[in-house]
């Protein structure tokens, strides 16, 4: 196992005095070492010029060093937070993230899932995707996995989510203490649990207010500002009354807000409008975006924290993630 200069970890057990063991354990960046062992090894790799890289700690500990990040959108605020969080849980311990997209296609997923294993990676981080749960159980036999933002049952500890069902009631909720009845729903991708647990809020809070349930103000789109665009346009052009939108995320109210501009109506004053994650550019639109705040990097960061635990069979716990209404100034009171 040549490093630098042909120092080897023998070498450096040999300079420091402690044994092979040891030197792997500090370049693994153990809590174990003790502090004085720690000290003497970190010295004799200065003295001797030895630079530890990937492939050193793999061929030392047994692991890669590396955690397979699958994620859904590569560029999407969202999950570009949650995969910031994944780095930020990362930090200082030794592991870095390799990530590939699944693009919304479970067969995509599924291709991407096997070329992170072919990668000899130590654990498994999902965020989001529609593989399969009998898939799922299947890999977890297999090396550590944590699913996030992603409900599943039998999973408790081992994923990460927020209540997608009470977010949606939250959000359909406010927009209907503020009068209004005739909300449209710019739902997500279609089978897709987020937006079919957030229509799920939606019909309730409507049911609990005594509102009748009409399905033309429901818009099947997915999570794009040109999913706003064509949502808003096709209620506009069949005709359909709303006073409200409640938007399958930030990105399409972004997108809805720029229609219903191109069409005349204002938000507030004509259409009040609220969006799903709080992106960092929901405070700074045109109006400022009424949303659910969606703790993206913090549950990125918590997952990655756990999976390190999960690996050396530490502690951890995983819990549902809170949703927040964050109130701006895209809402209005009904005329």
């Amino acid at each position: 196992m040549q490093q630098r200069g042909d120092t080897t970890i023998q070498d450096i057990a040999d300079h420091a005095r402690v044994s092979k063991s040891t030197v792997s354990r500090v370049l693994n960046k153990s809590s174990s070492v003790n502090e004085d062992k720690r000290t003497a090894v970190l010295k004799a790799m200065q003295t001797l010029g030895f630079e530890p890289n990937l492939a050193a700690r793999s061929l030392a500990g047994g692991r890669s060093m590396t955690l397979g990040v699958l994620t859904q959108n590569i560029g999407s605020p969202f999950y570009d937070a949650l995969a910031q969080g994944v780095i930020r849980g990362l930090a200082g311990t030794g592991y870095s993230p390799l990530f590939v997209d699944g693009q919304w296609q479970q067969s995509t997923e599924t291709e991407s899932i096997r070329t992170l294993i072919g990668r000899r990676v130590d654990g498994l981080l999902l965020i989001g995707g529609d593989v399969p749960v009998d898939q799922l159980n299947k890999l977890r036999e297999r090396l550590p996995t944590i699913v996030v933002a992603r409900e599943l049952v039998g999973w408790e500890n081992h994923c990460i989510h927020v209540d997608n069902v009470q977010a949606g009631y939250v959000a359909t909720k406010h927009l209907i203490s503020h009068g209004h009845e005739r909300i449209a729903l710019l739902r997500g991708i279609k089978e897709h649990p987020d937006a079919t647990q957030r229509f799920e809020g939606y019909v309730k809070a409507l049911k609990e207010a005594g509102i009748d349930f009409d399905s033309d103000l429901i818009y099947q789109g997915d999570f794009s500002g040109q999913s706003g665009v064509m949502a808003v346009n096709s209620l506009i052009s069949r005709g359909v009354h709303f006073t409200a939108i409640f938007a399958a995320n930030d990105m399409v109210a972004f997108g809805a807000r720029l229609a219903l501009s191109r069409h005349g109506l204002r938000v507030p004053e004509d259409i009040s409008l609220v969006g799903f994650d709080d992106q960092a550019e929901a405070a700074f639109a045109t109006p400022p975006l009424t949303t659910m705040k969606q703790p993206a990097v913090e549950m990125g960061e918590a997952a990655a924290q756990a999976m390190v635990k999960l690996i050396h069979n530490e502690q951890y716990e995983l819990a549902c993630s809170p949703v927040e209404l964050q109130i701006r100034e895209s809402v209005a009171r009904l005329r």
